[in-house]
């Protein structure tokens, strides 16, 4: 899970021209007036190698009885609460006001690493800064976000306070349980660890962060992220719920494999194809878990047509691995944690590169490449070059005549050779000149 940093401030001290500079794009709407941000707004960054999220805030006027500034006060106080660094920002044109002493007091007592940022300092002056000492908050960093000045020495002093080792690996497998609200995923983490380690209650959305349980079974080490369950967009309208998502999706992010859980009683959902398309993306391997088997009226069909209904639904998924499990009764759930194991596994899988080009030469004999404006893709060389997803380079005469349809069948020549089940593959092309 990425670090969080959070840029808090009263209104109108340049947060969001500080973030749209970090962002590298334009994301929050910058105008010479408060209030214009009124919700979070995030973006994933790097600096100096290390991952994190940014998070604009609205800015915080604690006197202000307005319902809005009320509102967009909560707003940046929730960020504050999931941060990890906070940015606090003060103007240097306008000086020290009562205001930034009060937000300064409220984030002191928030007990989170704060980095004091002066913004709007044209041409630094050790004069201009001496005065923000008086916050208490430590050395001030003198920026210009609008010309780009000082960002770099913020973020130094931001990363120094990153957590340390959260990523280190534990010799644990890491399965992250994502789905839909209600679908049943904490009974399931529940029933995979044989005891009430989450709550579980009929009503969605009751697991509002990724939860991690480390266990044994069987000689293996496991850890179990339980998350929050995935909503539509326009169904994320409760500031502790917008979090919640995000949490889930960099649980994925962390991940060595992942459950997507499914309520089989409605079947698979746009919804439930989103967040497939989520765990693909991140070059997860995965199984998709049909829970609530128990709740299906059955014949000796039921789950063909269960099986037919997941590859129409999830054609960029043809690697699938598929479950059918009940958390209330406990049916097949004992062997979730082989199939997670096993699509680990795969994704983990190297092809002997020897084995490889001997195939996809054949492959290539079998069928040609098709020929564009005359010309056709020769290739001289494959090797699979990292694991987790695997990733096979090509190197062919001229890369742009790979054509997405004869990397699917080069991708299909390989599935059918080597078993990679349950995780997705990358096959990309290198062009090498050719000899004269």
């Amino acid at each position: 899970m990425n670090p969080v940093v959070a840029i808090v401030g009263r209104p109108n001290v340049g947060k969001s021209t500080f973030f749209n500079k970090v962002a590298g794009r334009k994301i929050s709407i910058t105008e010479n007036r408060p209030g214009v941000t009124r919700d979070r707004i995030t973006v994933d960054a790097e600096w100096r190698g290390k991952p994190f999220t940014l998070v604009d805030t609205g800015g915080i006027e604690l006197d202000s009885e307005d319902m809005m500034w009320r509102q967009i006060a909560m707003q940046a106080s929730l960020a504050v609460d999931t941060a990890d660094v906070i940015l606090f920002f003060t103007d240097a044109r306008e000086g020290l006001t009562s205001s930034d002493y009060d937000v300064a007091e409220k984030l002191r007592r928030s007990h989170k690493p704060i980095v004091l940022v002066v913004n709007k300092v044209d041409e630094y002056s050790a004069d201009k800064l001496s005065e923000f000492y008086s916050l208490g908050l430590g050395e001030p960093f003198a920026v210009s976000s609008e010309h780009s000045r000082g960002i770099g020495d913020v973020l130094d002093k931001a990363v120094e306070f990153f957590p340390k080792g959260e990523t280190e690996e534990d010799g644990s497998l890491r399965i992250a349980v994502v789905g839909k609200p209600n679908a049943g995923k904490s009974s399931l983490v529940n029933r995979l660890l044989g005891e009430e380690r989450t709550i579980v209650t009929p009503v969605a959305g009751t697991t509002r962060d990724a939860v991690d349980t480390r266990f044994e079974r069987d000689g293996r080490a496991y850890t179990i992220i339980d998350t929050a369950g995935i909503r539509r967009k326009r169904s994320v309208n409760d500031d502790v719920e917008y979090y919640s998502v995000l949490r889930a999706i960099d649980a994925v992010k962390r991940a060595d494999v992942v459950l997507i859980v499914v309520d089989a009683a409605e079947g698979i959902t746009e919804q439930d194809v989103k967040i497939a398309g989520i765990v693909h993306e991140e070059g997860k391997p995965s199984v998709v878990v049909m829970n609530k088997w128990d709740l299906i009226e059955k014949d000796t069909h039921t789950m063909q047509t269960f099986e037919k209904d997941i590859a129409e639904e999830l054609k960029f998924m043809s690697y699938f691995k598929s479950a059918y499990v009940s958390a209330k009764t406990g049916q097949r759930t004992e062997k979730l944690l082989s199939a997670a194991a096993e699509a680990y596994e795969h994704a983990s899988f190297r092809v002997p590169t020897g084995g490889l080009n001997d195939l996809l030469s054949d492959a290539v004999r079998i069928t040609e490449p098709p020929s564009y404006l005359g010309r056709r893709m020769k290739l001289y060389y494959a090797a699979q070059v990292s694991v987790r997803p695997p990733l096979f380079v090509l190197q062919v005469n001229d890369e742009t005549l790979l054509h997405f349809s004869y990397e699917r069948y080069l991708e299909n020549v390989i599935r059918g050779a080597y078993d990679f089940s349950g995780t997705p593959i990358k096959i990309c092309a290198r062009s090498k000149k050719e000899k004269e």
